[in-house]
C-alpha cells in the first residue's frame, strides 16, 4: 500500500468514527470529570539583571490536570497562539467545554500552557521589549467572522463562530477580553518558547505536543532538538507558510508575500538540524512556484532538488489539521509540500474532507469544537497506542 492511499483510508476512517461519535454524543450531557490531581508549575526562564531590578524571564506557566483514570501513558501538552492565551483550551466563550476537559475525558494527562510573556508567565518588558497589542479589526477579520471581510477565498465558507461576531455581542465580548498583547519580536518568542518547552518536557518527561497557529513555530524546533521528548506533534493551522508571511488583500488580487522571511529556516526562524547541514539560512535557496496548485491557493516557497532533509522531524508522527473557512486555507498545503520535500510525512487533515465544515482559524472554541478534538484523538489511537 502506498503513503497515499493509507492517508485517504486514515481520513476514511476518521470521517466514519467522527459522525458516529457526534451523534451518540449530540443528546447526552457530559459526566462530572473525574480528576486524581491538578496543579501548575513553570519550566524554563532565567534571572537578568535590567536597569537596577533583577527580573525572570523567559519560562512558561502550565496548569496540569491529570485523570482519575489514565489510559494514554503520553500527556498532551497544548499551545496557543498569538494574542492568545491557556484558556483556548480551558472552555469556550459561550460557556461549553474545552479541549482539555475532552481529552482528560478520553484519559490523557494534560498540561495548558501561557507562553512566556503571557498570562500567568508575567511580561517583563525590560527583557521582552516591546509588545504587539490586541487590534479589534484583526481579530473581527481572522477569527471570528471572515464571512463579513471576504478577505481570501474561502471566508464566506465560514459558519462555526458561537454567535454574530459582533463587538457587544457577550460571546465576543468574551473572547476579545481574553486577548493579550504579544513579544513583538516573533524569533525572540520562537527562542524563548523553543527553551521554555524543552524545560517543560524534560521535567514531565515525553509528551504530545498540541500547537495552534503562533506557537506551531515553537514545535517544529522543540521536536527537532528533543525527538525523543515529542512522542507527536499536532500542528492545529501551523504558523506559515514556509519563509514568507501572506498578506490577505480580498478580490481579485487575494494575496501577495511578505517583503521579508518571517521563517528563513523553513517553517520556523529557528534553526534546524538539516541534512546535508545548513550553516546559514541562506544556504536552504528557496525559491517560489511559477503557479499555484489551484487558483484559490497561494504559490508556495521551496527548496532547490535535491532537498535537504529533516531527519529529527521524521521520528514522531505530525498531524497538520486545517479548517475550511480559515485564512490558513489558502497556504497550510505549502507547510506540508514543505515538510514532504524534507523528508518529513505529516497527516493533514482538511476538515471538509471528514465532513466537518465550516471553520475558521479559532477552531478550538467553535461550535462543533469537540468534533475536531474527536478528529484529533482518532488520529492518535492510530498513531500511538493506548496503555490498558
Amino acid at each position: 500500500m502506498t503513503r497515499a492511499s493509507a492517508g485517504l483510508l486514515c481520513v476514511f476512517a476518521i470521517a466514519t468514527a467522527v459522525g458516529a461519535a457526534s451523534a451518540a454524543l449530540q443528546d447526552t450531557a457530559p459526566e462530572p470529570l473525574a480528576i486524581a490531581r491538578q496543579g501548575y508549575l513553570f519550566a524554563g526562564g532565567k534571572y537578568s539583571t535590567a536597569g537596577d531590578r533583577t527580573v525572570m524571564n523567559g519560562h512558561l506557566f502550565a496548569e496540569f490536570q491529570i485523570p482519575a483514570r489514565r489510559t494514554h501513558e503520553w500527556p498532551i501538552v497544548m499551545v496557543h497562539g498569538g494574542a492568545q492565551s491557556g484558556t483556548n483550551f480551558t472552555g469556550t466563550p459561550d460557556g461549553r467545554e474545552g479541549w482539555a476537559q475532552f481529552f482528560l475525558r478520553q484519559g490523557y494527562a494534560v498540561y495548558v500552557v501561557d507562553q512566556p510573556g503571557r498570562g500567568r508567565a508575567a511580561y517583563e518588558p525590560d527583557a521582552y521589549g516591546p509588545a504587539t497589542r490586541v487590534n479589534l479589526a484583526a481579530v473581527e477579520q481572522r477569527f471570528v467572522a471572515p464571512e463579513r471581510f471576504n478577505l481570501w477565498p474561502q471566508a464566506h465558507l465560514h459558519t462555526q463562530w458561537p454567535g454574530p461576531g459582533t463587538r457587544g455581542d457577550p460571546i465576543f465580548d468574551q473572547f476579545y477580553a481574553s486577548q493579550l498583547p504579544s513579544i513583538q519580536d516573533f524569533t525572540l518568542q520562537q527562542v524563548l518558547n523553543r527553551d521554555a518547552l524543552l524545560a517543560l518536557l524534560e521535567r514531565i518527561g515525553p509528551s504530545i505536543l498540541l500547537t495552534h497557529s503562533q506557537s506551531g513555530a515553537f514545535g517544529w524546533p522543540v521536536a527537532d532538538a528533543r525527538p525523543d521528548l515529542v512522542k507527536a506533534h499536532i500542528a492545529v493551522e501551523p504558523n506559515g507558510p514556509p519563509f514568507r508571511d501572506i498578506e490577505n488583500l480580498g478580490p481579485p488580487i487575494w494575496f501577495r508575500d511578505a517583503t521579508v522571511s518571517a521563517r528563513p529556516w523553513g517553517p520556523t526562524a529557528d534553526p534546524l538540524a538539516y541534512s546535508p547541514p545548513v550553516t546559514v539560512a541562506a544556504d536552504l535557496k528557496p525559491s517560489l512556484q511559477d503557479k499555484p496548485d489551484a487558483p484559490d491557493l497561494v504559490r508556495c516557497w521551496t527548496q532547490p532538488a535535491p532537498a535537504r532533509q529533516l531527519p529529527n522531524l521524521q521520528k514522531a508522527p505530525a498531524l497538520i489539521l486545517t479548517g475550511e473557512a480559515s485564512y490558513h486555507a489558502p497556504y497550510d498545503h505549502c507547510t506540508v509540500k514543505y515538510l514532504q520535500q524534507a523528508g518529513v510525512r505529516p497527516t493533514w487533515i482538511k476538515l471538509a474532507d471528514v465532513g466537518i465544515r465550516g471553520n475558521g482559524h479559532m477552531m478550538m472554541l467553535e461550535r462543533n469544537n469537540a468534533d475536531i478534538a474527536k478528529v484529533i484523538s482518532t488520529w492518535l489511537d492510530r498513531s500511538l497506542p493506548a496503555r490498558p
